[in-house]
């Protein structure tokens, strides 16, 4: 939740520094998120609240006067440019110009004040314009237990998904959430394809500050050793995308932004886990279509609210590569957090009392959708899913399946 002026960390970077928070829906559910201005004034949000005066702006393929068929980073200075002559029409200021949108979406984020809004609405090249809102990660509950360990144990999800297998293909995970930590002993964090979607301050890294992006990587691919934990998928290459912060929040542009990241970088049979989530957002489900459009696999956890699923995003995406998970306890019985509903749900997998990877090198046992996605996450990568039973108590009349290798 920062501002928005995109950087490059290994060969890229983020977004904007303290001005267009991000919220996704975390694990932990009703917590508040600090949202810096431009001044640096500490405004509180809770997840999902608009953010005052911030947008984000979605255009018409036909508005674009440049062809997307270069670099990534040349596409989106070309898109600033057009998005700067747009604006100037109506005297508003490139500064105002927060992220911009290439791959997944041709758009951008923006600041308007009441009058500059109403004018951009009804300007030809506009599609649409929606809110921007604070967003924050789906676990439930606070970290508690499983921090030191001696020798490698194989937590009880990866077990009921199949086991872990040595990862030996040639795809990546893309982590779309709080960072992951760069120097853990049991993780194989590739940053050359990193994102960050702040400018400044602590967060201005790929480095996981709050360790909730850290513990998903985990469970995708913990390297088989004889440290800590193995992940589904062990020793699989795990990119951060970092989107939120050291308080696992950020903002909706943001988060786009780290899924136009991926559309960009990724390639068929890569999966994205998005262990995030908030209200609706129209703007950022067509970027999740487009990006799975390109043979990227989108994880998506189901969300923490005990609700049905469909009133969340990215949760209620539907489409070909995305899958939403629901969680299930040891004894396969629906999380009684879990949201609900088939659709959007695909699968339902291990979410409680789940332990992995953590901030600092460390281990931790955490709860919630976001622990059952990468799960999801890590079978995907290894190649075809299948199901071993389906779990008891689902709030819905269908109950969902088990995912498994």
């Amino acid at each position: 939740m920062n501002k928005k002026i995109y950087r490059f960390i290994g060969k890229p970077a983020g977004i904007a520094a303290l001005a267009f928070a991000l919220v996704t829906f975390s694990c932990q559910e009703n917590t508040e998120s600090p949202i810096m201005d431009s001044q640096d004034q500490v405004m509180r949000y809770q997840n999902g609240d608009i953010i005052p005066g911030s947008f984000i702006v979605v255009l018409k393929p036909q508005a674009l006067g440049f062809r997307k068929d270069g670099r990534y980073e040349d596409m989106q200075a070309s898109m600033r440019k057009s998005v700067s002559s747009i604006l100037a029409k109506y005297r508003i200021a490139d500064e105002n110009i927060g992220a911009v949108y290439v791959a997944a979406l041709d758009g951008f984020g923006v600041k308007l004040d009441e009058s500059q809004l109403e004018l951009l609405r009804n300007d030809p090249s506009v599609s649409y314009i929606e809110p921007n809102r604070v967003m924050s990660i789906a676990q439930k509950g606070k970290p508690g237990g499983g921090g030191g360990t001696t020798g490698q144990e194989t937590p009880w999800g990866i077990t009921r998904v199949g086991g872990s297998v040595n990862y030996s293909g040639t795809n990546v995970a893309w982590v779309i959430d709080t960072g992951i930590d760069l120097t853990h002993p049991d993780l194989n964090v590739r940053t050359a394809d990193g994102f960050t979607a702040f400018t400044s301050g602590r967060d201005a890294n790929l480095n996981d500050g709050d360790g909730h992006g850290t513990h998903v990587a985990g469970t995708i691919a913990a390297i088989n050793n004889n440290i800590g934990v193995v992940g589904v998928a062990a020793g699989a290459p795990v990119v951060p995308i970092k989107v939120l912060d050291s308080r696992g929040s950020g903002s909706y542009d943001g988060v786009i932004a780290g899924v136009d990241w991926v559309a960009a970088k990724g390639k068929s049979g890569d999966v994205a886990n998005m262990s995030l989530g908030g209200p609706v957002s129209l703007a950022l489900d067509n970027a999740i279509l487009a990006a799975a459009a390109k043979g990227i696999r989108f994880v998506i956890a189901a969300g923490n609210s005990a609700a049905n699923a469909n009133n969340y995003s990215p949760a209620r995406v539907n489409g070909t590569n995305i899958y939403t998970i629901s969680a299930s306890d040891i004894n396969d019985r629906f999380a009684t957090f879990s949201n609900f509903a088939n659709p959007p749900i695909d699968y339902c997998a291990p979410g409680v009392s789940i332990k992995s990877t953590w901030k600092g090198g460390g281990y931790n046992t955490i709860s919630g959708t976001s622990m059952a996605a990468p799960h999801a996450a890590g079978v995907l990568l290894l190649g075809i899913a299948r199901t071993s039973g389906f779990v008891t108590g689902d709030k819905d009349s269908s109950p969902d399946p088990i995912i498994s290798r």
